[in-house]
């Protein structure tokens, strides 16, 4: 099946991008809210099966291992059917996935809760593939990581949602023992589903297709995806960093609240539901500074920068004790919170063809997810929860080597920038002044380079 004809975000009217891209945005809030409530299930589920920390992080195990088995054919089911049509797949194994859990609830098999969480962790992958990098190429690749910032912000929003739902109706009075509020929630949950799978449906979303964007670089002069897909390095090294930093990311998370009552500082299960969502709320302001941030500096300078912060917090977490392991907590959540869409961005940049399976790989790293908890739960049941820390520390590290390489590949290609550039403008007038006289190929591409400036401002204004 050949893939739909289309168009590239640059050469979007104001309203249909605009529309587009508020219309795919909505989505980060769905896997948002259920990523929020998996972190406290964690902690309730313990209480009620009465199962250990690692035997809990099957949960994680269930839902990041989903998106390393699924992500990669979700990736060529975007390519081959379009953006939107992966859209409806990913909602509708999302809203399947949630309704199973009432049965899980109803007969208290943990077992249940497990292979649910798996299919909701399918359908979430096949959104992010298609989600992500929908806004990715929405515009021009200068302000991509600015604009997914701001998509994602408010997955965050809905991420700090989660706990505090949790806090008021999972952790107090009978709540606290039982799981019936649990089965409510996740229906409530598979009616969000199916109503933006009906939105959807009746919605035109332009699609994008991979010839437009290869034709669009071509244009200016970048063969970055140029060659086959194995010699992509930006995006395969992209596929470890991700890998490394959303595990540690999800370890963090998972054991939040066992870290929290663990500080001997006078903190129950439901205060720290609530700390939680007060870490999450951090994260999700980080994101929104970081997109400000993110229209002047240079993505993978700023990586590399906060990469060595969540390096440096965590280490402190591990090893200070009670309010000031909780106050680097803290510090670390505001400087995870644009390295995720970073990732993405500078992975699946300038891949034209291979742009879909490029983000269907980048994904896949979200699979960390899956190992990093039962080796942080293993160490925590050994030891103490706080020392367990030192295990999502090797992530951030890996994740700011692999921003400080790509600053010295931009470096020894083009010079080093403090600043974001627009290497699209920037190589179109390169192009133009390295011939005397302007070809119609020459003039073809100042006029694409001239709707890319217009649509980089609106960018830049979103």
């Amino acid at each position: 099946m050949a893939p739909p004809t289309g168009t590239t975000g640059a050469q979007l009217g104001r309203r249909q991008w605009a529309f587009s891209f508020a219309l795919v945005t909505s989505l980060f809030f769905t896997w948002g809210f259920a990523y929020g409530l998996l972190d406290v299930l964690n902690a309730h589920f313990q209480t009620v099966f009465g199962i250990s920390k690692l035997q809990s992080t099957l949960l994680q195990l269930a839902y990041f291992g989903a998106y390393f088995v699924w992500a990669p054919f979700a990736g060529i089911f975007v390519r081959r059917v379009g953006y939107k049509k992966g859209i409806h797949i990913g909602l509708g194994l999302y809203s399947i996935g949630a309704i199973f859990f009432w049965p899980s609830a109803k007969y208290e098999k943990y077992g249940g809760f497990v292979g649910s969480t798996f299919v909701i962790g399918c359908g979430l992958s096949t959104l992010e593939v298609a989600a992500n990098s929908y806004i990715s190429v929405l515009g021009t690749p200068q302000y991509a990581a600015a604009r997914l910032n701001f998509s994602q912000g408010f997955q965050g929003i809905a991420s700090f949602a989660g706990p505090l739902i949790a806090s008021r109706w999972f952790f107090t009075g009978a709540n606290a023992t039982s799981l019936g509020t649990v089965q409510w929630v996740y229906l409530a949950v598979a009616g969000l589903g199916i109503v933006l799978n009906i939105l959807f449906f009746f919605c035109n979303l332009p699609e994008i297709t991979e010839d437009a964007l290869a034709e669009e670089i071509d244009e200016v002069g970048i063969t970055d995806g140029q060659g086959p897909f194995w010699q992509q390095y930006r995006c395969i090294f992209g596929f470890v960093a991700q890998t490394a930093y959303v595990g540690a990311q999800v370890t963090i998370a998972s054991f939040a609240v066992n870290f929290l009552v663990d500080q001997g500082i006078g903190i129950d299960q439901s205060k720290a539901s609530q700390l939680f969502s007060f870490c999450q709320v951090t994260f999700t302001v980080g994101r929104f500074v970081g997109v400000v941030i993110l229209n002047f500096i240079d993505p993978a300078l700023l990586l590399a920068f906060y990469g060595f912060c969540c390096s440096l917090f965590c280490l402190l977490v591990s090893q200070l004790p009670g309010y000031g392991a909780v106050a680097c907590l803290f510090c670390l959540f505001f400087f995870e919170s644009i390295c995720y869409p970073c990732i993405f961005t500078l992975g699946t940049k300038n891949l034209g063809v291979h742009t879909k399976r490029g983000s269907g790989l980048i994904v896949m790293g979200v699979g960390g997810g899956a190992w990093y908890p039962p080796a942080q739960g293993a160490l925590a049941d050994k030891t103490n929860t706080r020392h367990s820390y030192l295990v999502p520390t090797s992530g951030y590290i890996a994740m700011t080597l692999y921003a400080i390489g790509l600053v010295v590949d931009q470096a020894r290609k083009n010079g080093f920038s403090f600043r974001n550039r627009d290497e699209l403008t920037a190589n179109s007038r390169g192009a133009n002044n390295f011939s005397p006289t302007e070809s119609p190929g020459d003039a073809k591409g100042r006029s694409s380079s001239e709707k890319k400036v217009s649509s980089d401002e609106l960018v830049k204004v979103a």
